[in-house]
């Protein structure tokens, strides 16, 4: 392997610590090194982490944006679904407040949630109704062959041994159900331009950096083949190119670093950075239109 760079947590600021990432010379996987322990992990993860536990103004129109750009989301999993003719659960992996399922459960999908952090859960099941559980896929309290579909938003590359999780959805999943997985791809136009800067690098939460041909292979060895991809994310890529160029504008990054700006202040913010996802959907949708898109998202099924 060689060193690629150093770099610390840009985005939440939980430490000053820098580390290593590195590129494989055989097969080119990029990953952090050495990975941090579990017990240290866990302290890069902030309590709110991906999900809003406020009742405030502020928390509400951003969660009505939200469902605005979850839609591809929704759209891609709703087709995959239907083209299975598989019924039974859907199962969102890493669910975090549970909005996606909602979204799912109000086009009359049976949603369960899985997070490892109780909060999320905890969230999920009381601002939207969804049943959720705080556990690993790995150990998930779920029969084989029960889930009609498996969704993986930005899991993987958060995973110690992400071959696990995919084998644990190889078991859970129907016979023609579907695994749909979302990872940042680190063959983007966006890590060429900004380097250790991109936010898809995501120091230290992201232990590994997935290229296509990396998940693609993954998913082979545990037992998938790939049926679609998908190189653009309106909830992620433009948001991802803001975020990349003003990290300290990001309204997740602000609130869980309690910046303490005014109303008025963060206001402005949430309006400049609004302004400045606007402004990055021509290039975000070129980088997909080019398949170097800032996220891959795919649709996979068991080997027939």
């Amino acid at each position: 392997m060689h060193s690629l760079f150093r770099s610390t947590d840009r985005l939440y600021r939980t430490t000053e610590q820098e580390f290593l990432v590195v590129e494989c010379v055989n097969c080119r996987l990029i990953r952090l090194y050495p990975q941090p322990p579990p017990h240290e992990l866990r302290n890069y993860y902030p309590d709110t982490y991906w999900f809003s536990a406020t009742e405030s103004t502020a928390a509400r129109l951003e969660e009505e944006y939200r469902r605005m750009v979850l839609r591809d989301h929704v759209a891609f999993v709703t087709r995959a679904i239907r083209e299975s003719d598989e019924e039974g659960l859907l199962l969102d992996v890493g669910c975090g407040g549970g909005l996606f399922l909602r979204m799912m459960s109000d086009r009359g999908f049976q949603g369960m949630g899985l997070d490892f952090s109780l909060d999320a859960a905890g969230t999920a099941w009381r601002e939207h109704g969804i049943p959720a559980v705080c556990a690993s896929l790995s150990k998930a309290p779920f029969e084989p062959g029960s889930c009609a579909a498996i969704t993986m938003f930005h899991v993987l590359e958060h995973l110690y041994d992400p071959g696990s999780y995919l084998d644990a959805a190889h078991r859970l999943l129907k016979p023609d159900g579907r695994l749909i997985v979302q990872v940042p791809n680190a063959s983007c136009w966006q890590f060429l331009m900004f380097g250790k800067a991109w936010n898809g690098v995501d120091v230290p939460r992201h232990l590994i950096n997935f290229k296509k041909k990396d998940l693609d292979g993954l998913l082979d060895a545990c037992g998938f083949e790939v049926l679609r991809h998908k190189h653009f994310s309106l909830r992620d890529n433009p948001a991802g190119l803001a975020t990349t160029l003003a990290p300290t504008l990001d309204p997740m990054a602000r609130r869980i670093r309690g910046t303490g700006d005014s109303d008025r202040m963060k206001l402005f913010k949430d309006l400049l950075y609004f302004g400045l996802v606007v402004g990055s959907l021509p290039f975000t949708a070129l980088e997909a239109a080019c398949h170097c898109g800032s996220t891959i998202m795919v649709e996979a099924r068991k080997k027939q």
